[in-house]
């Protein structure tokens, strides 16, 4: 835009609010955001929220581009694989790739929002107000209605644009929806299974009671138990379970014993780690897994959707936050365009985005299945290895899917996902019809996947799953 004085209304100061204020700031636009809770760093607000999150390639490279890596680098703990806890309570370290500089990070999810709200604030042209809930947007004015929870009042806010980056249950978004001036598509998506947050607090003397530097991951098929650390010596613990199915779920975990008696079977050296098990389990809510989908994301010139408020997903490929930071990467590289009206940077945007967060929002899903159940399959073990071996010693030749999705920053998450499940069919089904062998010559084995690789990717070519 030619006209830096343009007013620009952010709706939620979370994530990608935040680092989007800060973006637009050190762009020069003035920028007013309205977040409807407390300001956490003041308030602890984090109950039933995830407190730690994935960041990994995606994440850092929106870092990077705000210039403050070096100020997140602290917050994180690297994670270098999945460690696989089975019944008994052994234990196998799974690497997340096989290049040594490649791993992923726990981080706090309080932190790291404090970090951009602070970074954003240093700007004159950039105000954040809290307490403020956002009723509705009109659309023709430009115009957002918020409530002042301090007052109890209501009042109006206008802008040039306003972006909502108001999460999974946006205000904006439910204006869309509300507006009958043009068509909007809205699919929102439950998975049987919902989630509750547990934790593994620190030994006496304040250390980590298991192994610090990876995901930990009970996967019992059903259901599973994860666990990632935080910087105080504690793990934030994860329970995703089905609501109504199986002999265990959440709808008859209603006493202690029973609490008890399903973490001794399933979870035993976990259990061991958590004398807290019970009072967290009563006390944390059990919150549902969802999908959101939506077109469009945007309203003439004048509104946006962006992150969780565009495309939420569930939380298995550790993307939903490096997803919401890569929207902001994107939206930048559209602004350096030079289009001359939002309604064309609007427009852009979507089109070069959309593609992308609907395939992460399928990934997502398939790892939900891959990390309760296919873990601990041999077939999947055995790809797996040959994929970490592929990695090690032809580095710049193979990445798995996984490493496609998280690792390379550079290409958009649609690409990662279609090469990357025709590489996964390639090398299952080489296996299972013995064309490939895990103890022949890497080179050939290589040589092999990519070249049926290459035909399935044709075969989808010509079936128009890829344009």
């Amino acid at each position: 835009m030619k006209d830096k004085q343009q007013n620009v209304l952010i709706i939620g100061a979370g994530l990608c609010g935040s680092l989007l204020a800060l973006r637009l700031g050190q762009r020069g636009y003035n920028v007013s955001v309205y977040e409807m809770r407390p300001d956490l760093r003041k308030v602890d607000i984090s109950a039933g929220r995830s407190i730690n999150l994935a960041f990994s390639d995606r994440g850092i490279k929106a870092m990077k581009m705000v210039g403050i890596q070096d100020k997140v680098e602290p917050l994180c703990i690297p994670m270098n694989g999945r460690m696989l806890h089975d019944l008994e309570g052994n234990t196998t370290l799974a690497p997340y790739s096989g290049r040594d500089h490649e791993y992923i990070n726990s981080i706090s999810r309080g932190g790291l929002n404090a970090l951009l709200l602070d970074e954003a604030e240093k700007h004159e042209n950039v105000t954040i107000h809290f307490n403020k809930k956002c009723k509705a947007v009109d659309f023709e004015k430009t115009t957002a209605t918020f409530k002042d929870y301090d007052t109890n009042k209501e009042f109006v806010e206008d802008a040039d644009v306003i972006i909502g980056t108001d999460g999974a249950g946006s205000a904006l978004r439910k204006s869309y929806y509300l507006e009958k001036k043009f068509l909007f598509s809205f699919s929102q998506d439950w998975l049987s299974h919902g989630y509750k947050e547990l934790s593994i607090l620190p030994d006496e003397s304040g250390g980590f009671k298991t192994y610090k530097n990876a995901l930990h991951i009970w996967g019992r098929e059903a259901f599973m138990l994860i666990a990632l650390p935080n910087l105080d010596g504690s793990f934030t613990v994860t329970l995703f379970l089905s609501f109504d199915e199986g002999e265990y779920n959440f709808n008859n975990l209603t006493t202690k014993e029973r609490v008890l008696e399903f973490f001794e079977k399933y979870f035993k050296d976990a259990l061991e780690l958590m004398p807290n098990l019970v009072d967290d389990f009563f006390e944390n809510p059990t919150a549902p897994l969802g999908t959101v989908k939506c077109s469009p994301w945007h309203f003439k010139g004048n509104t946006l959707l962006m992150g969780d408020a565009a495309h939420a997903i569930v939380p298995f490929y550790g993307q939903g936050m490096n997803a919401s930071f890569e929207d902001v990467v994107e939206f930048d590289k559209v602004l350096d365009e030079g289009h001359t009206d939002w309604e064309t940077i609007f427009k852009v945007y979507e089109k070069n985005r959309k593609k992308d967060t609907d395939a992460i929002a399928d990934l997502a899903i398939d790892n939900f299945y891959e990390m309760k159940g296919h873990v601990n399959h041999t077939n999947f073990r055995e790809k797996r290895n040959l994929e970490m071996a592929f990695e090690k010693t032809f580095p710049n030749e193979y990445s798995s899917k996984y490493s496609l999705v998280t690792f390379n920053e550079d290409i958009g998450y649609r690409d990662a996902m279609v090469r990357g499940r025709a590489q996964d069919k390639a090398i299952l089904n080489m296996l299972a019809d013995g064309t490939l062998k895990i103890d022949d010559d890497l080179r050939s084995n290589l040589e092999k996947v990519k070249t049926e690789t290459e035909n399935i990717l044709q075969d989808d070519r010509i079936a128009g799953l890829k344009s």
